[in-house]
């Protein structure tokens, strides 16, 4: 499976039965923890997000540890924890989840509503993709293989998006912002996230 490939043949870890609920979020359990970010809005006309998006992040680049990802979504990151952090002082952003290096799941924002991770974009035509798809940060780098936990709570996590949700697509990051964006970049596997992790 291509970026640009359909999703319905997309299958998910029996391991992981995750269910979006009627209100946009994940249950709270085991490996998947709710931080609400204030970076998002309604979507408009209340349109059903039919476009999935996969980006990469780590904060500083290249570093995975500690809770520097959630605190920038949560507009209360400490810049005087590392220098890089002066290259996002004035960005407000987010995403509707993040998958960590261990395969916990971070739920930003729910699914309903328009978070805020594509900035300028488009998609088959249309701009502004925020207001027509899902967002999911994978913490890491374009660079570095992303691990056997991420892979596995991906397409778990998918399966469930597009059962509540009519997804017909995904995308990288890199696919809908060319030329501005490079993310998962050519450590993303694809093809193995196309197979599922059956």
């Amino acid at each position: 499976m291509t970026a640009a490939e359909p999703f319905a043949n997309h299958q998910a870890d029996a391991a992981f039965d995750l269910t979006i609920q009627p209100d946009g979020w994940l249950p709270l359990q085991a490996g998947v923890l709710h931080r609400l970010s204030p970076n998002h809005d309604q979507r408009p006309n209340s349109e059903d997000p039919y476009l999935l998006v996969i980006h990469n992040i780590s904060l500083p680049p290249g570093v995975f540890q500690g809770d520097a990802i959630i605190d920038f979504f949560q507009n209360r990151l400490d810049l005087s924890a590392d220098p890089w952090f002066e290259n996002i002082r004035d960005l407000r952003v987010s995403a509707h989840f993040l998958i960590r290096r261990d395969g916990v799941i971070v739920q930003f924002v729910p699914t309903l509503l328009r978070a805020w991770h594509a900035g300028v974009s488009s998609f088959e035509g249309r701009e502004r993709c925020n207001d027509f798809s899902i967002g999911i940060e994978l913490e890491g780098t374009d660079t570095l293989a992303y691990t056997d936990a991420q892979y596995a709570r991906l397409g778990a996590l998918a399966a469930a998006i597009r059962v509540r949700h009519p997804i017909r697509a995904v995308q990288g990051h890199e696919h809908i912002a060319p030329g501005r964006k490079t993310d998962p970049g050519l450590a993303f596997d694809w093809k193995r996230f196309g197979q599922g992790q059956n």
